[in-house]
């Protein structure tokens, strides 16, 4: 059985559905040719405004409304998803959202910024997306990936790398990677940053939950 292989991200990637969330704004770059090319928008909540202010016509709008405005919840009161419940955030009720229309190949942006605890919540939840859909975060550096098992990843030579274990039991094998992981494992979630390709490709294997994030630029154009 091959193993499951993630490309990098083109500006003129086309995805079935994108998720805006209220973080950074997608302003310029891949992230933004991926806004730019989307057939299909859902904006978390108060991600409309600056989608609107931006010029977009969102497809949908879904949260509880705590932080959209007024005029532009009215605006799109046709396309407004309220669901408000509290036992998940609007990320996520927008991601079900997608699901329910049939949407399987997903891009999240503006999954960052802004609000910290926002961030590490939003890039937290990849790993249970992806194991109902083709889903990554687009970054304005980078992307951010959820794997379990061996996966190749397309790279290039001082792509920085780095990887992300959710328990520190976790195996990791690393191939076409500068610094080989810890035969014990990653002491802590964070220990495996910092990472960086050799070519134009590389592998992880792994035995539990692991993000994976490759920046766009190497290094000396960072």
């Amino acid at each position: 059985m091959n193993e499951p292989f993630y490309p990098m991200p083109e500006a003129a990637s086309r995805y079935d559905a994108v998720i805006l969330a209220d973080g950074d704004y997608p302003e310029e770059g891949i992230p933004a040719a991926v806004l730019r090319n989307a057939g299909y928008v859902v904006c978390c909540d108060g991600a409309a405004d600056r989608y609107a202010a931006h010029g977009g016509i969102p497809a949908a709008i879904v949260g509880d409304g705590d932080s959209v405005s007024r005029a532009t919840a009215e605006r799109f009161a046709d396309r407004f998803v309220h669901v408000g419940e509290q036992e998940t955030n609007d990320l996520s009720k927008a991601f079900r959202h997608c699901l329910a229309q049939g949407y399987r190949r997903i891009a999240i942006l503006g999954a960052t910024g802004r609000r910290e605890d926002h961030t590490l919540g939003n890039i937290g939840l990849l790993p249970d997306y992806v194991r109902q859909a083709d889903i990554r975060i687009l970054t304005p550096y980078g992307t951010f990936d959820a794997i379990h098992g061996r996966t190749a990843f397309a790279g290039f030579a001082r792509q920085q790398v780095s990887v992300f274990t959710l328990s520190p039991a976790t195996r990791l094998r690393f191939e076409g990677l500068r610094y080989p992981a810890p035969e014990e494992g990653l002491r802590a979630w964070w220990c495996g940053t910092l990472n960086e390709a050799e070519g134009d490709r590389f592998t992880i294997d792994t035995d539990g939950p692991t993000l994976v994030f490759r920046t766009y630029e190497p290094k000396n154009s960072l």
